[in-house]
């Protein structure tokens, strides 16, 4: 199975990932997860469809007080699609990502911007299959795979600064 990643870009920053990266980590993520983890998903298709949206502060601070119920802006947002009861259609998400805001932060915890970018995807897309960080254990599985994958990328662990 690929990962088949559309892109909109309604961000006015500079230095933004091309389809062909934000294809490349999607990928890794899924070439690094379980069988079990994928099989979940009961995807019929060999291509399933995700898209990532990079926004600029406005619309990331929307979205997040939307739908977290968070004000201001936030790096990335994973909202996994979940199709109705009996109904199987390749799609496993949306990411919507604010440049701004990366490019700040990896300035701020000096990194690579392309490391820091790549960091938010791989988190955002295991999000998409069901990972997360909302108790120890939990964090501690996705944080490790995220390392790991980000390793397989050749950047390093994101947690060390």
């Amino acid at each position: 199975m690929i990962i088949k990643v559309d892109t909109q870009y309604v961000s006015q920053a500079s230095q933004l990932p091309n389809i062909e990266l934000f294809t490349h980590w999607t990928n890794t993520v899924l070439a690094n997860l379980s069988s079990h983890i994928i099989d979940a998903h009961s995807f019929e298709s060999e291509e399933v469809e995700m898209t990532i949206r990079v926004v600029d502060e406005y619309e990331s601070s929307q979205l997040n007080e939307k739908w977290r119920q968070r004000k201001g802006a936030t790096n990335v947002l994973s909202f996994p699609f979940e199709p109705p009861p009996n109904i199987i259609i390749p799609l496993l998400g949306d990411l919507v990502i604010c440049a701004p805001l990366v490019i700040k932060e990896a300035q701020i915890q000096n990194k690579l911007l392309n490391a820091h970018w790549s960091h938010l995807v791989v988190h955002g897309t295991l999000h998409l299959f069901g990972y997360d960080h909302i108790s120890k254990k939990p964090a501690q599985v996705m944080e490790d795979l995220e390392i790991q994958i980000l390793s397989k990328l050749g950047y390093p662990n994101p947690y060390s600064i």
